[in-house]
């Protein structure tokens, strides 16, 4: 029996939706995701043509090296905000949704923890 194809936009929203306080707004031409009012993700669909279908997802430097050197054909470090930590997924390489879900929801924890920090100071 042949998988029915999702858009991996309807499915990137249906991930973000069941996750607390989240928002989405076009920024710089893209969906983007916010965690109470702090980006947490970016979907990127051929960004100035790398022919990727991906989210940019926050995560920290650790976990970025750990997952870009670990599986290169999944992960890759994107650009301008790679350099904070923030991990690239390829969503057009047949990963895992349930992977996929459980890096959406821990960029979504890190920038929530990231915040309640600041509160705290």
């Amino acid at each position: 029996m042949k998988k029915k194809h999702i858009d991996p936009l309807t499915r990137v929203r249906e991930i973000v939706t069941s996750l607390p306080e989240t928002s989405e707004t076009i920024s710089h031409g893209a969906p983007t995701f916010w965690a109470r009012k702090r980006t947490f993700m970016m979907f990127a669909d051929n960004h100035h043509g790398d022919g990727r279908v991906a989210v940019w997802c926050a995560a920290s430097k650790d976990e970025q090296e750990t997952l870009v050197s670990a599986d290169p054909d999944f992960f890759f470090v994107p650009p301008y905000v790679g350099v904070g930590g923030w991990i690239g997924i390829r969503l057009d390489r047949d990963l895992d949704w349930g992977v996929i879900a459980s890096l959406i929801a821990e960029g979504h924890r890190f920038i929530l923890a990231k915040q309640g920090r600041r509160r705290s100071v």
